[in-house]
């Protein structure tokens, strides 16, 4: 019986392994049109799917803690990224506390607070694991493009103009800072499975993000684009959500595959991030 139900997901499996780029692209594409229709139909508040991103997000934080507090090591871990991480909520949660406050600023403050005890870890506890030679990527690479990138192009809101770039700058730096993970994870090629569940659930929580502003525009018309400013900058909001969400796609793919083959380590093939 056991081997009855796992043929049709082979038989899936084999199927899509040997399509190419294209094919592979447009039922990806698929797949997340299907979820959106899906998410609309069921879920009634779409403000809760942001609420949603930011919880999967801090679970994600909770699987790291629990890899370093249990194996002692941040073996395939990128301390970049977390540092990043920590940049960009830092950054949202100011802005949460002077042009908000409401649940999402006490999520972020979880979060943040969980991902600075992360880094201490990293870079004094566990300092022996840490993967220093694969973690090459620096922060300013990323850390100034998107600071000037949030000069230029930021909303047009009432708010004071430090806290608008403030705002800009923390979703451009969201969108890229897992990039030095993928990084780590593409050098060292298997990646063990705390860190593939981490990857994963950031790749979920940007799925929900996205389709939270997605379903946002279409059930306003067009209306919250207006409300966010004119200008570039609600383009901006919505090209970061969808330029992260693809960059951790290819890798929640290979994630899905390896759980469903029954595999404890995700063994990731060349160029995949």
């Amino acid at each position: 019986m056991k081997m009855k139900t796992k043929r049709p997901i082979q038989v899936v499996r084999t199927w899509v392994r040997r399509q190419p780029p294209k094919v592979k692209v447009l039922l990806a594409f698929m797949i997340a049109i299907a979820a959106l229709v899906f998410i609309r139909m069921v879920v009634y508040d779409h403000d809760n799917l942001f609420i949603a991103a930011e919880a999967v997000h801090a679970l994600g934080i909770s699987v790291l803690i629990y890899k370093l507090a249990q194996e002692k090591t941040c073996a395939g871990l990128s301390l970049k990224s977390q540092e990043l991480t920590a940049i960009f909520l830092g950054s949202r949660l100011y802005c949460s506390f002077v042009m908000e406050y409401d649940v999402h600023t006490l999520l972020d403050l979880a979060t943040l607070a969980a991902t600075i005890w992360v880094i201490y870890m990293m870079r004094f506890n566990l300092n022996s694991s840490y993967m220093h030679e694969k973690d090459n990527v620096p922060n300013y690479y990323i850390v100034i493009p998107c600071a000037l990138l949030s000069l230029v192009v930021h909303p047009t809101t009432q708010h004071h103009i430090v806290n608008r770039i403030l705002w800009a700058f923390c979703v451009y730096l969201e969108a890229v800072s897992v990039l030095p993970q993928l990084r780590v994870m593409q050098s060292t090629k298997i990646v063990e499975p705390f860190t593939a569940h981490y990857v994963f659930a950031l790749g979920v929580a940007r799925f929900l993000s996205c389709a939270h502003w997605i379903l946002q525009v279409l059930d306003t018309r067009g209306r919250l684009l207006t409300a966010l400013g004119y200008g570039l900058w609600p383009s901006m909001v919505l090209l970061s959500e969808i330029v992260q969400t693809f960059i951790l796609a290819d890798f929640c793919y290979y994630y899905v595959q390896s759980v469903m083959g029954g595999q404890l380590v995700l063994r990731l093939p060349s160029g995949v991030v």
